[in-house]
């Protein structure tokens, strides 16, 4: 590690563990969902299609209000929007236990959790880090985004204890107040981004605050880049298949012949090789060409597709496909970010993003709707299994596909 990376993590690693924090707490809801189908299912009768229609809501109002967060992160930076959605999105959580066996209850639920978990989507914490991080920001990224592997690990053991010694409703509220509190103490004190950092130095010299002033884009060089547009065609096509598999893997396993216990602590397993693919990726996207890195990393999404097939699945494989989905799953978003600030800049990073992960946050709002209306009319998952290793493939053949992308001037350019 060279003196400028040194120096980068001397004075900001709090800022890493903060948005890390602030990240595994984004995805606690949907990483459990899996652990709740059978509860409710058995508790009010609905099909898997209502059941996982629900993090389909939440993503596709996520989706749409994407952009606008990332505008008001351009404009007020991350720690102004996310501390008060923090403790919005932990009532949000806790109100699930609250559910009664109305469908419509169910629905309106995930309404207010989408509208609410906007403000501390992937770009809140992207953002901040990227602001801050030049000379090691592929590994600060990635350690950033471990955060969703460490819920990987931690929720699906954790939840499946919770709902068998306290019942579903009781873990809601353990899950929202205790993993949401401790998030929210940590970015209390810690999450301080580029925005807050340039307002500390104006009030230090006693001058006005102003917006920083950033090098990249504008908004409509960035809508004519197609560099960028291959970038978001691939992660949604990517993400679109692996969400579906994430929200649906605890069943897939359970169906499989794999116990309940055994299930959660494979799908844990992911989250271990999750954080050696983010750490690995971030090492990779900081010393090769990024769209080489990204585009065979998530291409080889598609074995764990493969090995999951009934016709082809043993133990042996299944803890196979566990790791490399683990190992690819959560590195979608740290190599969006990563190329997303390398082709767009950060002049208007928050709104390009925001498109970005509003076109993911659709992507995954449609995957596990889209493999539970497979099973439904199939019967199984298999044929969604086939689809998914070749739409990975797809996706990381497009990604290779990419120029190299441009170096930015560190000079200083007006806000567009």
């Amino acid at each position: 590690m060279d003196r400028g990376a040194a120096a980068e993590w001397r004075t900001s690693w709090t800022l890493v563990l903060a948005a890390s924090a602030g990240f595994s707490f984004f995805t606690i809801l949907i990483a459990s969902t899996g652990l709740f189908i059978e509860p409710l299912r058995a508790e009010f009768g609905w099909n898997r299609t209502l059941l996982s229609s629900g993090p389909s809501i939440a993503s596709i109002l996520t989706a749409v209000l994407g952009p606008f967060l990332g505008a008001l992160i351009d404009r007020f930076g991350s720690r102004r929007i996310v501390l008060p959605g923090l403790l919005l999105t932990i009532a949000s959580i806790a109100s699930f236990s609250l559910i009664n066996g109305s469908e419509t209850q169910w629905i309106i639920f995930w309404v207010l959790f989408g509208i609410v978990a906007v403000s501390i989507k992937s770009t809140a914490w992207t953002a901040a880090v990227l602001g801050i991080f030049q000379q090691s920001r592929g590994l600060a990224l990635g350690l950033t985004l471990s955060g969703t592997a460490v819920a990987q690990i931690v929720i699906p053991p954790l939840a499946n204890w919770l709902i068998a010694e306290f019942g579903w409703r009781a873990a809601f509220i353990w899950l929202a107040l205790g993993w949401g509190g401790a998030t929210f103490l940590l970015c209390f004190f810690f999450l301080f981004d580029a925005h807050d950092r340039k307002r500390s130095e104006l009030r230090s010299a006693g001058s006005p605050e102003a917006d920083v002033a950033l090098t990249g884009l504008t908004t409509v060089e960035a809508l004519r880049d197609s560099a960028l547009w291959r970038l978001a065609i691939s992660n949604f096509v990517v993400m679109l298949l692996t969400m579906g598999l994430t929200i649906h893997l605890f069943p897939i396993l359970t169906e499989a012949g794999v116990s309940r216990a055994n299930a959660a602590w494979l799908a844990s397993l992911s989250g271990v090789a999750g954080i050696a693919g983010k750490l690995i990726t971030g090492f990779l996207l900081d010393r090769y060409k990024p769209n080489w890195v990204g585009g065979a990393t998530l291409g080889c999404a598609a074995l764990a597709f493969l090995l999951l097939y009934e016709e082809l699945s043993s133990p042996a494989l299944i803890v196979i496909a566990m790791l490399v989905n683990g190992y690819a799953a959560g590195t979608k978003t740290q190599i969006t970010g990563h190329l997303t600030a390398s082709y767009g800049g950060m002049r208007n990073f928050g709104k390009i993003y925001g498109v970005m992960a509003a076109l993911m946050a659709l992507a995954a709002g449609l995957g596990p709707t889209l493999a539970g209306v497979i099973y439904d009319q199939f019967g199984g998952y298999g044929p969604f299994l086939v689809v998914g290793a070749a739409g990975c493939i797809m996706g990381g053949v497009l990604m290779i596909s990419l120029p190299p992308y441009p170096q930015w001037s560190k000079g200083v350019t007006d806000s567009a």
